[in-house]
């Protein structure tokens, strides 16, 4: 995603955000203590995906002069330790979906509005969990997390999983980068080609 602009990423995150809310208003409404990823439920996983919002909000007020993680797919690998431990991922989760309160659907518009606020600002370097990076640059991982989660809510209470095309084509795009830059190129490619599976389990986030 090197070659967009930061106002070509900034729509795109928020296509993808739009589509996240339109898939968290179609949650049933007995459904939000329901089993919906592992051992989170519909609410937890709910809260997590606002977590792509509101980390928008708290990395853009903390600007740095910094610059460690120089794209979507160096964030990933420099963040692989702390995904290797879910305890904390868990436990912020877990407390993001508990905010979301008596009105979850309400409480993730809300957090949904304060990121488009947030991002009215220019290109800067800002401090992430994995060091700083150019908001441009960090963009591109929310669109992961917000399409992934999408796909994952909708096959936990059963309506259409289906990303808009060009969320899917982003997250596509990001996720072979990180395989590549693991050295996993050839095993990608043969899977990909119908010449082997993928290794069980594999998962590049």
């Amino acid at each position: 995603m090197n070659d967009h602009t930061l106002a070509e990423r900034i729509a795109l995150y928020r296509r993808a955000g739009d589509h996240a809310v339109s898939v968290v208003a179609q949650v049933p409404l007995d459904r939000w203590d329901s089993p919906a990823l592992g051992t989170w439920s519909v609410r937890t996983l709910v809260g997590h995906i606002g977590r792509s919002f509101t980390t928008i909000v708290e990395y853009s007020a903390r600007p740095t002069d910094r610059m460690d993680i120089a794209d979507a797919a160096q964030y990933y690998l420099a963040i692989a330790g702390l995904l290797a431990d879910p305890g904390q991922i868990d436990a912020r989760a877990v407390q993001a979906g508990l905010t979301l309160g008596d009105h979850p659907l309400d409480a993730i518009r809300e957090l949904q509005d304060r990121a488009t606020v947030a991002l009215d600002t220019d290109d800067r370097v800002i401090q992430t969990i994995a060091g700083g990076m150019r908001l441009s640059d960090y963009l591109p991982t929310r669109i992961v997390e917000l399409g992934l989660h999408s796909v994952d809510l909708a096959r936990a209470i059963g309506v259409s999983e289906a990303l808009p095309p060009e969320v899917a084509d982003a997250i596509l795009a990001v996720t072979v980068e990180v395989a590549r830059r693991r050295g996993d190129s050839q095993t990608l490619m043969c899977a990909l080609t119908g010449r082997g599976p993928l290794p069980p389990g594999y998962s590049i986030v």
